[in-house]
């Protein structure tokens, strides 16, 4: 009891992380963060997918989620749902209420979750990409992104298949973002410079960037296209 008071009520966190800023109110938390977020060791893989998890009430609330479909926490705002509470909470601050209070201090983007922040500046600013694929030379920041890649690119498999067209692909977000934009036409990121509004905030950056910033990174060794 003692505890979960300092933890919850008085937001005590000793146990720190010696890799990143991570901080927790249990030692044991601390040694499942470095073994499964710093070492890449999941232990518990899922026996329908290629997903790995760390703890096996993780594992247990992916297959239940992902695989049987089970989200009884609903969003009141929009039809998202989730295995977890605190999952449509992070939802609903983020996507409704805009709130993200994560920011980085290099780039205008901020995000709702700190390891979502601690990834996007590994990845895009620090260029820490230590999970390499066996198959081909790319590098990726976390070892679930690699081994969506080997599941997708190298051995074709795509579990997640459209209700109305024939697409598929390896991971449910990607199946959101193609029905949100494709067949429910909501694209909320919309260009201040011009009436385009596009499905991700990528989108709109790669836009920005090629037709209203003239950055265009890629040039043909034949033309000058």
């Amino acid at each position: 009891m003692k505890r979960q008071i300092a933890s919850v009520h008085e937001g005590k966190k000793p146990f720190k992380c010696e890799a990143c800023d991570y901080s927790c109110s249990q030692r044991s938390n601390l040694k499942i963060h470095v073994a499964s977020i710093h070492e890449g060791n999941k232990a518990f893989k899922c026996n329908i997918c290629d997903y790995s998890f760390s703890q096996t009430s993780h594992l247990k609330t992916h297959v239940a989620s992902v695989h049987e479909g089970i989200k009884p926490f609903k969003c009141e705002i929009c039809d998202y749902s989730s295995s977890r509470k605190i999952t449509l909470k992070v939802h609903v601050a983020s996507v409704h209420e805009g709130i993200r209070p994560f920011k980085c201090e290099i780039c205008d983007n901020s995000f709702s979750r700190k390891n979502h922040l601690q990834t996007h500046m590994a990845s895009v600013h620090e260029n820490k990409k230590p999970f390499k694929c066996d198959t081909c030379d790319n590098n990726f920041v976390t070892k679930q992104v690699m081994n969506i890649h080997i599941a997708s690119v190298h051995e074709g498999i795509k579990s997640f298949k459209c209700e109305v067209c024939d697409y598929k692909c390896s991971n449910k977000s990607n199946m959101k973002k193609h029905v949100a934009s494709l067949h429910q036409g909501i694209k909320p990121f919309k260009c201040e410079v011009c009436d385009n509004s596009y499905p991700t905030r990528s989108n709109l950056k790669t836009h920005m960037a090629s037709l209203h910033e003239g950055i265009k990174p890629f040039k043909c060794e034949v033309c000058d296209y």
